[in-house]
């Protein structure tokens, strides 16, 4: 490695001093962990505005550009969001009780599953008709289940350690929830290296854990793939988390010399530390065949556009490929319907670097590809393909949707060969989304439970995109396990895990599978209107700007005009 442009004595100093006062966190009592973490979330707020601002002038739109939403939704609220679940479990065990109320913790199917969300009132009331089920993994029971939450505070206390997080560049709340995670759900100080594509982030993090770095518990540094490389391999870094690329993990690991594949081959690691990662992968939002009405179309076509558009389809859980029943009368309906949506967002640019390059690999394999929008987003509306093809094979990471049809006019038949389609032959397993009437799951539901326990996925979204179960806190975010150093995957750990569970096999995020009042009449009734995450949202903005204050500092009295603005969606 080419050391030369480090400065080696800057960072050698920021370990040291990390790891001086490794101790005094690992010794910090609960009341005062909890303290922290309440001083943090106004910090959080007063820091809101200008966090979500500099993400918008980076991907190219003003701050009160409808865009600017995802920047509060992916940034300040998500980070309040996931304090206030710390927050919730901490405050049980201080008070003596379990984190996780007995009857969550229970036995279906031969297997233990905890019902995870919602947790509090404020969670049923904002997100009526969303609930999460975290699965463990076969064989462990349920009173191993609870037995094990939160370790940390129950007496399995973390020897003092050092972790590294390499920031992602994409998701503005990425690196501040994984820092969160190190330091109360692993006991370990941090020291955090932002990712250059937006390190633009790193001022408003250090005001927002201004306290845990004047203690000497966080600090942040600058640099690229040098510095993450350096530190990756400093004796003085006990644990890493990653998130990003399995590029990005083989090459701290295996290196990137030509002995790296060698290294792979024979297990013979550049480092041997305790490395967590999440790494994205390809996600599959599978549509099973159903009695929608034209106003299901219209919804579930935006969902999907939504799962795929968000942040310009720049996320590792963005849906890369549709797979829709080749033979359902609603397959081209629903695509219309896509493509409307697609035509009337407004105009917006593929900030992430590289990914005009990854567009245009797209297009020359598919002539055929449209793009809507200003031609800004793609859609390849029938791969054929399933083995070689780009869309298939490689993670795009940008505003590309491609389509598979696979067989079955009838639900069984579509998700058997979706499921396998889904698990054998798309690299990844961090998330998959099952879109399902509610009519259809009623009359094949053990269909359908067959379909959601066999995807092989950290998190299947059931009429949710599985991407909002990293903004929620209270559901472990993570690849489905299984993965090793040498076969990576989409990585190894879950974060964002609120109740600290261990031995988790996946999470399982439903939703309504229409907005209010309309679920009454497709058998999915909820208080819940349009979700103002979707793209389509039109007051998205001051629904997400007024929920992260309710977040930051709960109050009745600011739900009237946080409906308002929902309502009007």
């Amino acid at each position: 490695m080419n050391t030369s442009a480090l400065d080696i004595p800057h960072l050698n100093r920021t370990v040291a001093a990390l790891r001086d006062n490794a101790e005094s966190w690992s010794t910090t009592p609960l009341t005062e962990r909890i303290a922290l973490l309440e001083r943090l979330q106004p910090r959080v707020m007063a820091q809101a505005a200008q966090m979500a601002a500099a993400g918008a002038r980076a991907k190219g739109y003003e701050a009160d550009s409808p865009w600017a939403a995802e920047d509060w939704m992916g940034g300040p609220w998500a980070l309040a969001q996931n304090t206030a679940a710390l927050l919730h479990v901490l405050r049980r065990i201080a008070a003596g009780r379990d984190p996780l109320d007995a009857k969550a913790v229970h036995e279906e199917h031969g297997r233990t599953r905890v019902d995870v969300f919602p947790a509090t009132g404020w969670n049923t009331l904002l997100l009526s008709g969303f609930r999460a089920q975290v699965w463990m993994r076969p064989g462990v029971t349920a009173e191993q289940a609870r037995a094990r939450a939160a370790a940390e505070y129950r007496g399995r206390q973390a020897d003092p350690a050092l972790a590294l997080v390499l920031g992602a560049g994409n998701v503005a709340a990425i690196t501040a929830l994984d820092i969160l995670h190190k330091l109360y759900a692993e006991g370990q100080v941090v020291i955090a290296k932002m990712n250059p594509v937006n390190g633009y982030l790193r001022p408003h993090f250090e005001y927002v854990f201004a306290e845990f770095v004047e203690r000497g518990w966080v600090r942040f540094v600058d640099g690229g793939a040098a510095e993450g490389g350096y530190l990756s391999r400093h004796d003085g870094i006990d644990t890493i988390h990653v998130t990003g690329s399995d590029r990005t993990h083989d090459a701290i690991v295996w290196g990137a010399d030509e002995r790296a594949e060698q290294r792979r081959r024979d297990d013979l690691p550049l480092i041997a530390k305790p490395f967590s990662s999440e790494l994205g992968g390809i996600s599959p939002c599978i549509v099973a065949p159903g009695p929608w009405s034209a106003a299901d179309f219209r919804f579930q076509a935006e969902h999907i556009v939504t799962s795929k558009m968000n942040n310009s389809g720049h996320n590792c859980i963005a849906s890369q490929i549709l797979v829709l029943p080749r033979d359902w009368d609603g397959t081209e309906r629903l695509l219309d319907e896509i493509r409307r949506v697609l035509r009337d967002l407004p105009p917006r640019t593929d900030y992430y670097p590289g990914a005009a390059h990854r567009l245009a690999a797209v297009q020359a394999a598919h002539p055929q590809t449209e793009a809507h929008g200003h031609e800004c987003r793609l859609l390849v509306p029938d791969i054929t393909d399933h083995h070689g093809d780009v869309l298939i094979a490689d993670e795009v990471f940008g505003s590309a949707l491609g389509v598979v049809r696979l067989p079955g006019v009838e639900p069984a038949e579509f998700l058997r060969h979706a499921v396998a389609f889904a698990n054998d032959t798309l690299p990844g397993t961090l998330g998959a989304t099952l879109i399902v009437h509610p009519k259809t799951e009623k009359a094949h539901r053990e269909t359908v439970r067959t379909a959601i326990a066999d995807l092989r996925y950290g998190t299947v979204g059931v009429n949710c995109w599985s991407g909002v179960s990293f903004l929620l806190g209270f559901t472990p975010w993570g690849a489905f396990p299984g993965h090793t150093r040498q076969d990576i995957g989409s990585g190894i750990g879950f974060v964002h895990n609120a109740f600290m569970l261990e031995d988790i096999e996946k999470t399982v995020l439903r939703a309504p599978f229409a907005p209010a009042p309309r679920g009454l009449f497709t058998g999915s009734p909820s208080l819940s209107p349009r979700p103002p995450y979707f793209v389509t949202h039109r007051r998205a903005l001051t629904t997400v700007q007024r929920l992260t204050r309710l977040t930051v500092a709960p109050s009745l009295t600011k739900l009237p005009a946080l409906f308002a603005a929902a309502l009007r969606g």
